[in-house]
């Protein structure tokens, strides 16, 4: 079994769900006591969120760039970082190791593709749906994305990063999800991407009548597949 390297803490709920599904998946491949081999490294949320919203990302990838690398020495095979916005800087993360990155985008394509999803709608923090980083990936697999207007982007980052990565889940925030996903599937969305770790708290796959990409669900499967493969 490969050892699966975490770099978390963006936010630490999120990185909970990662912890606790990863090892849940593990399980129930291997059964018995079977649990993951796993390198967490948990940063200072407010340090990173700082840099993003001063727009100094590449102060950010430096942060967590060096984090990985301290998971690379201490035995990770591979490395998940457990959030969506900062695959902003996964290149720059990259320049300080040797092992590979498991993009969280490129194990969410692969899905949209399985499902042979033509037009997707992108959730996520303002930085997720308004930047290229990680839309461009998916249209550039050949996959429609539709995001909301600027006022409902400003929203959903608002609930994201108000209530979401402090574990508040209030019912009206639900509802104004559900809101959105139904506006996507007007305008053509056959899918709805979770584009931030922490939207997975808010709406299930039971919410909704478009298949629900839970990228934080998605990239724990894809680790694990990883850490079992050659074994």
């Amino acid at each position: 079994m490969k050892t699966i390297g975490l770099l978390g803490g963006m936010s630490w709920e999120s990185t909970v769900t990662y912890y606790t599904r990863i090892n849940e998946l593990m399980n129930q491949q291997l059964g018995g006591l079977h649990s993951a081999k796993i390198k967490l490294a948990s940063v200072d949320f407010e340090e990173i969120e700082n840099y993003q919203a001063a727009n100094e990302w590449e102060k950010s990838g430096a942060v967590l760039g060096k984090e990985a690398q301290q998971l690379e020495q201490a035995g990770a095979d591979f490395l998940l970082i457990c959030t969506n916005t900062m695959h902003k800087v996964a290149p720059q993360i990259a320049e300080y190791l040797t092992i590979p990155i498991l993009h969280i985008a490129d194990a969410t394509i692969a899905e949209l593709q399985a499902q042979q999803i033509k037009k997707v709608a992108l959730l996520g923090t303002k930085y997720t749906m308004t930047q290229a980083f990680y839309k461009q990936k998916i249209i550039d697999s050949g996959i429609d994305v539709w995001i909301p207007n600027e006022a409902t982007i400003e929203t959903i980052n608002q609930i994201i990063f108000a209530e979401l990565c402090h574990g508040k889940i209030l019912t009206e925030s639900k509802e104004k999800f559900i809101e959105v996903i139904e506006e996507a599937i007007k305008s053509g969305a056959e899918g709805v991407i979770l584009g931030c770790t922490e939207i997975g708290l808010l709406i299930q796959q039971a919410d909704v009548a478009i298949p629900v990409f839970d990228t934080t669900e998605i990239h724990s499967q894809k680790a694990v597949e990883q850490a079992l493969q050659n074994r």
